[in-house]
């Protein structure tokens, strides 16, 4: 049995060739150096002094290897940032979600979020590099967010909605802490008003955003933008006899239709066979019968203003602009189911039966021109309190990304109304909920010490970044920062306008606390995640071009016979 050749084990083949799987240590700390590229990325546009992104996304043209500049956006909102980067690494991805996460629940602090994950992910990159183990870090975090959770609510100041003159300065300082770092800084008084007033003509038990239509036409200054108390859409495609009509009505009825009031072309082959000319007059006489008929019931329905998603055409214009009736075809779907929802009456299919609970109704109606556009505004609209930011501005990409700031002011505006817990701004409550972890750090024994003063040193970012952007010496700021939180100063921050350190709270730097919540909630669990990934399989896509099914056996044999001289035998 001595001479006896040890048996080979046979390979086992567990991936398809080319798959390239990658695990162990080294590969998480790709994954965190990976996310702490993206984060690079994004890190100078946090605070009052953070700088813009200018994002092309470029188009393929129709030639290969071609390409022209397509849709040009100029950002320094985080989440609009991440959504537009085409992020392909998969640990960095997470970095993205959790911006639309924060953009979606809160709509402010989309930076912050994205700049906190980062940074947990960095203060242990030495422990991971160390040997220890993640799950030990990432009970740590869990731990310290929770901690970190249950101190802001417990620090934040309620704001009791007694006083509605106070209440509303509160909404308004908390809007204009969210467009301290937009375009939009400069203006911030006026827009702060108009997003106050835009959120609080809504339903304040529902409180739906969506129900706050925007329309942007360029031109102008941008105080020229206003706030209208109803619903306003682009005026339509109109023909002869438009002009007659009336432009303005008060308390008019107002019917919404979804059919053509025009005489139209077959559109398919149509063949009717007649004997006598009498016969073919018959049946043009019964086609304007009809749509005459329509017109006459709409007027009878007492409707004043008639709305139509599909065309009305020249006839049915002169029609009722000789009844004094303003009607306006081709309205954009969305357009008209906003103003079905705040003027009420329902949406018709056909002008049978049109009683008056078909009929919608608003306090004044008028067309009025706007810059280069005119418009149709309802105001004053009974069934759903609605309203309409019309924005104007000298460029395009301007317009969108005042409109992506007053996104985020209203969605903070929002969420002030439903939860009216707040904390300072500029970097006071990171630092001071850094102090309380870096406190109870130190009562605790073993790793999970290490890690929660790790989560502590994490959350300095915020205020460091701040200095950073603005140009100041952010060793000296914290330094400062963190004496004055010891010595109880609950809500010094970084000041921006007098490059120094101030009680942010008297400044009227206020936040609702669910933005901070929130953030270290979204951050901790996406590092937590990140942290918990130990290989990645990426299986890559077959540069073969894909063939179709294969040829039934016999094919090729059947598919020459019959064809040219056959072969000779």
């Amino acid at each position: 049995m001595a001479g006896r050749v040890p048996m080979m084990q046979p390979q086992i083949i567990l991936l398809k060739e080319g798959t390239d799987a990658s695990q162990g240590r080294g590969q998480l700390l790709s994954n965190i150096n990976a996310c702490l590229a993206v984060v690079d990325t994004v890190r100078t546009t946090l605070g009052p002094r953070g700088m813009d992104k200018l994002i092309v996304d470029e188009k393929e043209n129709g030639h290969k290897y071609h390409l022209c500049v397509g849709e040009v956006t100029i950002s320094n909102d985080g989440a609009t940032i991440m959504k537009l980067l085409d992020v392909v690494h998969p640990a960095a991805k997470t970095l993205v979600d959790i911006a639309r996460s924060q953009d979606a629940e809160v709509g402010d602090g989309t930076t912050s979020v994205v700049l906190l994950a980062g940074e947990l992910l960095k203060e242990v990159r030495g422990y991971i590099e160390d040997g220890v183990s993640p799950h030990i870090i990432i009970k740590g975090y869990r731990n310290a967010a929770q901690l970190a959770i249950n101190k802001i609510k417990e620090i934040a100041i309620t704001i009791e909605r007694t006083d509605d003159i106070q209440f509303r300065d509160l909404l308004k300082k908390c809007a204009g802490t969210a467009m301290s770092s937009k375009l939009i800084h400069s203006h911030e008084d006026f827009f702060t008003d108009m997003v106050v007033n835009a959120v609080l003509k809504l339903d304040q038990e529902e409180l739906n955003e969506k129900l706050i239509g925007v329309k942007r036409i360029p031109g102008g200054a941008m105080e020229d933008s206003l706030l209208v108390d109803g619903v306003a859409f682009k005026k339509t495609f109109s023909y002869a006899g438009f002009e007659q009509q009336p432009k303005s009505f008060k308390n008019p009825k107002i019917l919404s239709l979804n059919i053509e009031l025009e005489l139209k072309a077959e559109k398919d082959n149509a063949e009717v066979r007649i004997d006598d000319v009498s016969e073919y007059q018959a049946i043009v006489d019964a086609e304007w019968t009809i749509i005459y008929s329509k017109l006459e019931t709409i007027v009878n329905a007492g409707a004043k203003v008639v709305l139509s998603r599909l065309p009305i055409g020249d006839l049915a214009t002169q029609y009722f602009a000789d009844r004094d009736i303003f009607c306006a075809g081709r309205v954009p779907a969305e357009d008209l189911n906003r103003v079905v929802n705040a003027v009420g009456g329902s949406m018709q299919t056909t002008v049978s039966n049109i009683e008056d609970k078909h009929l919608g109704t608003c306090e004044y109606f008028e067309e009025k021109q706007i810059g280069g556009e005119r418009f149709n505004i309802f105001e004053g609209c009974p069934a759903t309190k609605t309203c309409t930011l019309i924005l104007r501005g000298g460029a395009e990409q301007f317009i969108a990304e005042v409109e992506r700031s007053l996104h985020d002011a209203i969605m903070i505006v929002k969420r002030c109304i439903k939860n009216n817990l707040t904390v300072a701004g500029g970097g006071a409550t990171e630092m001071e909920i850094s102090k309380y972890l870096r406190d109870h750090s130190r009562t605790i024994e073993g790793k999970q010490q290490l890690i929660i003063g790790a989560f502590a040193r994490a959350l300095e970012i915020i205020p460091r970044q701040l200095c950073d952007n603005a140009g100041f010496d952010a060793t000296d700021m914290l330094n400062n920062l963190r004496m004055k939180h010891a010595q109880g100063a609950l809500w010094y921050g970084v000041d921006i306008n007098a490059e120094s350190i101030t009680d942010n709270y008297e400044k009227f730097v206020w936040e609702p606390a669910l933005v901070k919540t929130n953030a270290i909630a979204a951050a901790t669990e996406a590092a937590c995640l990140i942290l918990s990934v130990d290989e990645t399989v990426r299986n890559p896509a077959s540069e073969k071009p894909q063939g179709g099914p294969p040829m039934p056996r016999g094919g090729a044999q059947r598919s020459f016979r019959g064809r040219g001289r056959g072969i000779p035998r």
